[in-house]
């Protein structure tokens, strides 16, 4: 079943959940773009294939809301916001130690081994490096790990994962950049999308939870937070 949150005849909202692709790769698991055209056919009852605009994109590991175009030109209009950085994508973690600062702006420029699927902090003028830009605030700590709020500012492949590492403070659960033998769910979650509506020009602000009754979340009062 999807979590539709919004929907009209430009945008569709919903949320993803943890540890499914966003869309086909090479697992042939199920999907979440498949699974929201699945939907939308049998919601509007649409003969043939439906058209879902994919315009950003979750790491498998991390849950969260994203939003989708429903045409074309609003896919193309979602696009060129995402690329002048006019889109405010937050998200909630919870790290494995206190950051120095409690808040805080990481650059760093990034590099992707697309064999091994792994992202490395590298020097600025390296070949492929990518700037990767987000902003932190420490909203409580406890037993040895914090709960954070991020802005993104870039959106580069494993870039909040790679970025806390490299800060000696990586996402609990995150067994690929962190050193965590906890096991459970990847500690990311997307609370908050804020866009332009492509078409009537609204400023539009969707907001969800992360499983706030999951560890490690259940170490924090994280519905607190979501009003601020």
């Amino acid at each position: 079943m999807c979590d539709v949150i919004f929907e009209d005849n430009h945008l569709l909202v919903a949320v993803k959940p943890q540890n499914i692709p966003v869309q086909l790769d090479s697992s042939n698991d199920a999907d979440f773009l498949s699974m929201l055209k699945n939907y939308l056919k049998k919601e509007h009852n649409k003969p043939g294939n439906v058209y879902l605009g994919l315009v950003h994109r979750l790491d498998r590991p991390t849950g969260g809301v994203m939003v989708f175009a429903k045409t074309s030109k609003c896919a193309e209009r979602l696009s060129t916001q995402i690329q002048n950085r006019e889109i405010e994508k937050t998200y909630f973690a919870v790290l494995s130690g206190v950051p120095k600062e409690r808040r805080g702006r990481l650059i760093n420029f990034l590099k992707k081994d697309e064999r091994e699927n792994k992202v490395s902090i590298v020097p600025r003028f390296e070949e492929g490096a990518k700037e990767a830009i987000l902003d932190y605030e420490v909203l409580e700590s406890k037993e040895g790990k914090s709960l954070v709020k991020i802005n993104l500012e870039t959106g580069r492949s494993h870039q909040i994962r790679v970025q806390m590492a490299g800060i000696n403070c990586s996402v609990v659960g995150d067994q690929k950049y962190g050193d965590e033998k906890e096991k459970c769910n990847l500690a990311l979650f997307s609370v908050q999308i804020k866009l332009t509506h492509p078409v009537n020009k609204k400023t539009y602000m969707f907001r969800v939870p992360p499983p706030y009754d999951e560890y490690p979340w259940n170490l924090f009062n994280v519905s607190k937070f979501l009003l601020l």
